[in-house]
């Protein structure tokens, strides 16, 4: 599935992959709300609650988006955490891999100061 994410005036496509905590999040969907950043890192709760699964990661590759189960929380990581070690991106605690930023997830920097964040399914 195809989303669309919106901070501010930058527009992101992303893909949602084909898994049980994605399809959760596709059903969610409009979603807005204010997020937080941590290092090259924006979360914001949602209204999905599960469980890690098989697609669950402790370190994490550019640009992949994630659903953390603690803080029931969509992640956009685009670079280093505070946790990250030199090439290597470190959320906070594993998160589930629910789908991947098409384009420079580094943009993403740009807009750390806005206040909201909305996710919508695009055709």
């Amino acid at each position: 599935m195809k989303i669309k994410i919106t901070i501010g005036k930058l527009a992101m496509e992303a893909d949602l992959n084909d898994t049980p905590t994605a399809r959760k999040v596709a059903k969610a969907l409009p979603i807005k709300a204010s997020f937080d950043t941590w290092g090259d890192e924006i979360y914001f709760a949602i209204p999905v609650t599960t469980d890690l699964d098989d697609s669950a990661k402790e370190v994490v590759e550019l640009g992949e988006l994630g659903y953390w189960p603690t803080g029931k929380a969509f992640c956009i990581f685009f670079g280093q955490t505070p946790m990250s070690k030199p090439g290597r991106i470190i959320p906070a605690s594993a998160v589930n891999i629910i789908g991947r930023v098409k384009g420079d997830p580094a943009l993403f920097r740009k807009v750390m100061n806005e206040q909201e964040v909305r996710l919508e399914a695009t055709s």
